[in-house]
C-alpha cells in the first residue's frame, strides 16, 4: 500500500508539473489580450499583435503602429510574434561570425520574456511610467488570484518578481500552438496532404534556385534536421537596403520621442550592438502568413509583396531615385527605387540583379501565399 501511495503521489505530482506550463500560458493569454494594462486603458498586446492578422497590427494604414497615446507612433513596423517562440537567445556565432537570433527588430531583447516587458513601459507603445504601475494594475484585474495559484502565495507582492512572472506568463502563452499551428497548405504539401498547383510549384522552384530567387538562403523552407516543420527564416540579421519610408509618422513625433526629426536614421541591429559594421541589419522575418502582414520591412516601406520581390529582383538595375523620398508605389511608377536609408553594409551577393522576368516574380508571390496557417485540404 505505501508503494502503491507513493507511485501515486508521484503521478500526482508529475501531472501538477505538466500543468503548470498550460495554466502559466492561459493566464499569459488573459494578459496578452488585456486592454487594461496601459496608461491609459485602452491597448494590449493584441492591439498590435491581433490573431485575424497573424499577430501582426491590423491597421495597415500606417507602416508602424500607434500607442495608447493615438499621437504616437513608434519608428517600425510591428512583427508578427507568430513562431518567434523559435528564435534562439540572442548571441554571436563565431562559426558563422554573425548575429543571431533575439527578439525584436534588433534582437534587443534575448528573449520572449525580455521582449514581453518592453512594450508596457515604452512610452510609444502602452506607456505606463514604471514597472509598478504595471503590476499595480495586474493586482485588480478579476484574475490576479491565479499568479498565487500558479506561482505560490504573494506572487505578485513584490514588484520586480511580479513583473518577471507577468512577463513569464505571456511568453508561456507566445510558446502555445495558437502562435505556431504550422497549418498552412505548404505543410500539407510537405506531408504529403495538399498538391500544389502549377504555379505555385513553378515559385518553389524558383524560391530555392540558388541562380533565380535563392529565397531559401535565408527563409529556409525544407525540413528541419529533426524533422520538425520549416520556419521560413534563420534568424539572422541582414542590411537589404530598403529606402527611408516618407510615410512614417515617427518622423513627425515631438521632439520628445524623436529628437532627431525627419534626420532620424534607423541603424537596426548596429544601434543596439553599437558596431558600425552591424548599421542597417535588421532581423530576418519569417514568410509565414506573409500574406496577411503588410505593409513589409521595418519602417513598413513595401505595401505590396509583388513589389517587395521585384525591390529583390531589381534593386541594382533600376536607376536611384530622384527628388527626394518616394514610396513604392512611387518608385514602381517611375521605375526606379530610392536610395537605401543605410548603403554600408548592404547585401550584394544574395539579391539586387536576380533576373527575374515578371512571370518568375509572380510565381514567387503564388508560392508565398501557400505559407497562410488554416488551410483546409
Amino acid at each position: 500500500m505505501l508503494t502503491c501511495g507513493l507511485m501515486a503521489t508521484a503521478l500526482i505530482a508529475a501531472a501538477s508539473e505538466q500543468a503548470l506550463p498550460d495554466r502559466q500560458a492561459a493566464l499569459g493569454r488573459l494578459l496578452f489580450f488585456d486592454p487594461t494594462l496601459s496608461e491609459p486603458i485602452g491597448q494590449a498586446c493584441a492591439s498590435c499583435h491581433d490573431p485575424a492578422t497573424a499577430f501582426a497590427d491590423p491597421d495597415t494604414t500606417k507602416p508602424t503602429s500607434k500607442g495608447v497615446h493615438r499621437e504616437r507612433f513608434g519608428n517600425r513596423n510591428t512583427p508578427s510574434a507568430m513562431y518567434m517562440a523559435f528564435s534562439p537567445p540572442f548571441h554571436f556565432d563565431k562559426t558563422e561570425e554573425h548575429y543571431v537570433g533575439g527578439q525584436f527588430w534588433d534582437g534587443r531583447a534575448a528573449t520572449l520574456e525580455e521582449q514581453a516587458k518592453g512594450p508596457f513601459v515604452n512610452p510609444l507603445e502602452m506607456a505606463n511610467p514604471n514597472q509598478r504601475a504595471v503590476v499595480e494594475k495586474v493586482r485588480r484585474t478579476a484574475y490576479a488570484t491565479q499568479f498565487d495559484d500558479i506561482y505560490g502565495p504573494g506572487a505578485l507582492a513584490a514588484v520586480e518578481p511580479a513583473f518577471e512572472r507577468i512577463a513569464a506568463a505571456i511568453a508561456a502563452y507566445e510558446r502555445t500552438a495558437e502562435l505556431a499551428p504550422f497549418s498552412s497548405k505548404y505543410d500539407a504539401f510537405l506531408q504529403g496532404r495538399a498538391r500544389l498547383a502549377p504555379q505555385e510549384l513553378r515559385g518553389l522552384q524558383l524560391f530555392n534556385d540558388e541562380k533565380k530567387g535563392n529565397c531559401a538562403a535565408c527563409h529556409p523552407n525544407q525540413r528541419q534536421p529533426n524533422g520538425d516543420l520549416p520556419l521560413f527564416t534563420d534568424f539572422t540579421y541582414d542590411n537589404i537596403g530598403v529606402p527611408r519610408n516618407p510615410d512614417n509618422p515617427f518622423y513627425r513625433q515631438s521632439k520628445t520621442h524623436n529628437p532627431q526629426g525627419r534626420k532620424f536614421v534607423d541603424k537596426g541591429l548596429g544601434g543596439f550592438v553599437k558596431q558600425r559594421a552591424e548599421d542597417g541589419k535588421f532581423k530576418v522575418p519569417t514568410l509565414r502568413n506573409i500574406a496577411l502582414t503588410a505593409p513589409y520591412m521595418h519602417n513598413g516601406y513595401f505595401k505590396t509583396l509583388r513589389g517587395t520581390v521585384a525591390f529583390y529582383n531589381d534593386r541594382d538595375v533600376r536607376p536611384a531615385c530622384k527628388g527626394g523620398d518616394l514610396s513604392e508605389a512611387g518608385a514602381l511608377r517611375r521605375g526606379c527605387w530610392p536610395r537605401p536609408e543605410i548603403v554600408r553594409n548592404l547585401n550584394k551577393d544574395e539579391m539586387g540583379r536576380l533576373g527575374l522576368t515578371n512571370q518568375e516574380i509572380d510565381d514567387i508571390v503564388a508560392f508565398m501565399l501557400t505559407l497562410t496557417d488554416g488551410y483546409a485540404p
